[in-house]
């Protein structure tokens, strides 16, 4: 079942709750086992947090109680966030994330450039990581879009992953204009974490 379709109805029913912090649990465990392999004990795991999970008043208690619990080296952890946790109490946003970050952990913007967008906001989160939403990568031939997001990201010294490359023509664009990571089927579909391993063993 795609996230598309689940994700919204796990928002409406307060289900996103219990499932968010279940994957946070799976998450920072599988830190903990990668961290046991040379081979993969340098990567990280990001993890969608939804505006409704951030929002929890203790949801920074419960992130660092993760952590705690399983080991797993927060500076691994990527949290992603999107822009629609600007819409109201930004200053809330920021402490909270300023909060993690002097833990060590990381965070990424997702979706940027799809919904609310404010390039002052942008420079006081100080997140690590723009992502390039695969709606623009899926448009590059005929949009303009795409290299405002990608200067941005270069004027603020942010990392940035485009999502959804599907053909080489759209990773070589990407390329070439400075997008350092991406993601989607022209390198592999979702896999199961053992297949994962196997298939970054070929690749590493």
């Amino acid at each position: 079942v795609s996230p598309a379709e689940f994700i919204p109805l796990a928002e409406q029913t307060g289900l996103i709750l219990p499932l968010g912090q279940w994957v946070l649990e799976a998450a920072c465990a599988q830190l903990v086992a990668w961290s046991r392999s040379s081979l993969t004990r340098q990567f990280f795991l990001s993890v969608n947090v939804s505006v409704r999970q951030f929002r929890q008043p203790d949801f920074v208690e419960q992130v660092l109680g993760v952590l705690d619990a399983t080991g797993a080296n927060p500076e691994r952890l990527k949290l992603e966030l999107t822009e629609s946790l600007l819409m109201a109490d930004v200053e809330d946003v920021i402490a909270r994330m300023e909060h993690l970050r002097r833990h060590g952990v990381g965070f990424s913007l997702d979706d940027f450039g799809t919904g609310y967008s404010s390039l002052s906001y942008l420079q006081d989160l100080d997140v690590d990581i723009l992502k390039i939403d695969k709606s623009f990568v899926d448009a590059l031939e005929y949009n303009n879009v795409t290299p405002h997001i990608i200067e941005i990201a270069k004027a603020l010294k942010l990392e940035m992953v485009a999502e959804g490359i599907e053909t080489e023509n759209q990773e070589t664009w990407l390329r070439k204009h400075g997008v350092q990571y991406g993601q989607g089927w022209l390198y592999s579909k979702a896999l199961p974490k053992t297949e994962f391993i196997l298939w970054a063993e070929k690749r590493l």
